[in-house]
């Protein structure tokens, strides 16, 4: 193994992957990459497809623990983390709570606002909202997002006032709550966090508008940049506000967060990622990579954390 662990003390592990979310493509990918590393590490490792029987396969299986690959709805909303509570298996990742509100874009907003943590401007949008009101009070662009969403999905920018009234209506085909956040010009980064430490910082960079799911998992023309290129301090504040965005929403185990930094360097909180991608253009493991960690011992450091969760 990559550490000193016996892989024995897993015990029989399930890799939940697919699901029937948006994201199911990404999430198979995520799974068997997943189940890769844990096998070649000897740990007794076995991928599972989810479907609606999945607790029944789970408890006929006779599984120790679980590593969650699951994307989007069904797997990183909290109620996937719910059932296995039920059936007392330890599980990788935040808990129910904090899974269910990470993945609520709106209310994650609502917690960090509390907190005095920064984050964009945002008005909700419904069928009876009077856009040209929004653009007046926010100004142009604008990103719309659905509020359940994950990999960028439904998600789009809005330039032109004529373009505020369909960008909601695609958004609401994929979530009953859609809000609108004030554009942030500037550069984006992501830190992803493992245990109690964030790693270090990636810078991204891509020629479509924003980080869309092309410049997540197609297109070859993302840059991915570390050292960031932020000064040593600069960096630290970055990770240091990150890694109190991820502990504000009781996170826990290991995630993504992403922030934009405006042209004055001043940094926008916009999401928090309980169960990042782990594919091959996937940004925790290349966090990971820069601070010394390989993937199969990012896998069995991720797993290793079930060893002391109560179920």
């Amino acid at each position: 193994m990559t550490n000193s662990i016996d892989p024995k003390v897993f015990g029989k592990v399930a890799v939940l992957m697919g699901g029937q979310s948006a994201e199911r493509e990404v999430s198979l990918k995520s799974g068997n990459a997943v189940l890769s590393a844990l096998t070649s590490q000897h740990i007794n490792a076995h991928g599972i497809d989810v479907g609606h029987n999945i607790l029944s396969v789970l408890a006929a299986g006779h599984f120790d623990r679980v590593f969650i690959a699951l994307h989007g709805r069904g797997g990183e909303d909290g109620t996937m983390q719910g059932a296995l509570e039920i059936l007392e298996l330890p599980y990788t990742g935040s808990g129910v709570m904090s899974s269910a509100l990470a993945m609520d874009k709106l209310r994650t907003k609502y917690v960090w606002m509390g907190q005095g943590l920064p984050t964009p401007g945002y008005c909700t949008l419904t069928d009876d909202t009077d856009f040209d009101a929004v653009i007046k009070q926010y100004g142009l662009p604008l990103m719309i997002k659905p509020a359940h969403e994950g990999s960028s999905i439904g998600m789009s920018k809005v330039t032109q006032a004529n373009q505020l009234e369909p960008a909601y209506r695609n958004a609401a085909k994929y979530d009953s709550e859609v809000f609108a956040e004030q554009w942030i010009t500037g550069t984006e980064y992501t830190v992803a966090i493992l245990g109690d430490t964030a790693l270090p910082v990636i810078r991204l960079e891509t020629p479509n508008d924003f980080y869309d799911y092309d410049a997540k998992y197609v297109a070859n023309t993302t840059g991915y940049h570390i050292p960031c290129g932020l000064g040593e301090a600069e960096e630290k504040q970055l990770r240091e506000l990150a890694l109190k965005a991820f502990k504000g929403v009781g996170a826990d185990g290991w995630g993504r967060v992403d922030v934009l930094c405006d042209k004055d360097g001043n940094p926008y909180l916009i999401e928090l990622n309980t169960v990042p991608g782990l594919t091959d253009h996937s940004l925790v493991p290349m966090a990971a990579k820069a601070a010394g960690i390989s993937f199969e011992e990012l896998m069995v450091r991720i797993l290793e954390a079930t060893l002391t969760k109560k179920s």
